[in-house]
């Protein structure tokens, strides 16, 4: 499937979750299609059987509504994942996962951060990273922390393309292209 088709999926989830009486939180939606995805990635069985052209549109239907029933899906969660079936693009579920937490930040003013510090750092340091970048960029911000300790000590975010270095790594790159004549 091209990221394009992925996308306008993603797009009519985002509007069918984020209407007014959905009865779906939007995030409780994401996390819904990641438990799905992750039952499909963990089951070679289960993404063969949804996958396969042997199995009736009907078996596959009733397999997906008993994990559902398991797994607490909502009612807008399992017929999306019908209408995946019916179409042939169950080997696309994590295409379309990515693509939906896409629409949803996008239509919610969230925005992602990638944040990597020199050491691990505690829930306190955390909140006051997001705090900050929060402010930085006026909207809300989720950030995905990592440890690198090459950066040798501060951190370094990323948020799409702009990036922000506190890093003694970068501030030592500063300082040599500063010290080393053109």
């Amino acid at each position: 499937m091209s990221l394009a088709v992925a996308n306008r999926y993603a797009r009519a989830l985002a509007d069918v979750v984020l209407a007014p009486g959905s009865g779906v939180e939007p995030l409780g939606a994401l996390d819904q299609l990641r438990t799905f995805r992750d039952m499909m990635l963990e089951s070679p069985e289960l993404k063969n059987v949804l996958i396969s052209p042997a199995v009736s549109v009907g078996n596959k239907r009733s397999v997906v509504s008993r994990l559902g029933d398991r797994a607490g899906f909502a009612s807008i969660i399992r017929n999306f994942l019908y209408v995946v079936i019916d179409h042939r693009r169950v080997d696309q579920i994590p295409d379309l996962v990515s693509a939906f937490e896409a629409a949803l930040d996008e239509r919610t003013g969230r925005v992602r951060a990638h944040v990597t510090s020199a050491a691990p750092l505690d829930p306190g340091q955390q909140t006051a990273v997001q705090e900050r970048l929060a402010r930085l960029t006026g909207k809300q911000v989720h950030c995905e922390f990592r440890v690198e300790a090459g950066l040798i000590g501060g951190l370094v975010a990323r948020i799409g393309s702009t990036v922000y270095d506190g890093s003694v790594r970068g501030q030592l790159e500063v300082l040599r292209q500063r010290l080393i004549p053109a």
